[in-house]
């Protein structure tokens, strides 16, 4: 992940590809049966287990999923996005997200990026949070750039670190 400035500016992120297809819902992303605790870490261990057992282990900081239509489709659970933070995935690129995990994914600082991207597992993926665009080797696929104060709100780390900083406590 680069940073800009002083501030934690997110300008690009580039990391390696994992990839998954539609309608990844949240109880593949996290399973249920690790909601009894709030312990994060158990969650990042966890994470992508309905698909991958062995996301959690091989994925690296700064990696970046790549998916298709309606990520994060299922219940409202927020642990969804923090276990895929807490696990080290920088950003989530998908053709489309379901409504409540793109705002969570954003209330708790995960990145997002819609984009229809073909790519392979393992491929390094390039993101311009700031453009909305993706490259995979030579290739730029335009995606939908984040609204400015949705953009705000990730670059200060979530939702909470955000209101913080509006009111001079951060």
């Amino acid at each position: 992940m680069y940073y800009a400035g002083t501030a934690n500016v997110i300008i690009m992120i580039m990391g390696k590809a994992w990839v998954f297809g539609d309608d990844v819902d949240t109880d593949v992303i996290i399973p249920g049966k690790y909601l009894r605790t709030k312990d994060a870490r158990l969650w990042a261990e966890h994470a992508m287990e309905g698909l991958d057992p062995q996301f959690a282990c091989q994925v690296q900081k700064g990696d970046v999923i790549v998916a298709g239509r309606n990520f994060g489709s299922g219940s409202s659970r927020e642990q969804a996005p923090r276990a895929l933070k807490g696990a080290g995935v920088a950003v989530v690129v998908a053709r489309s997200f379901a409504r409540i995990f793109y705002r969570n994914a954003i209330n708790v600082g995960l990145a997002l990026i819609e984009a229809d991207v073909p790519c392979q597992k393992g491929e390094i993926v390039q993101v311009d949070i700031a453009e909305g665009s993706v490259r995979v080797g030579d290739k730029v696929y335009q995606g939908t750039r984040l609204p400015d104060f949705l953009r705000e709100i990730l670059e200060d780390g979530g939702l909470v670190a955000h209101r913080r900083r509006q009111k001079g406590l951060a």
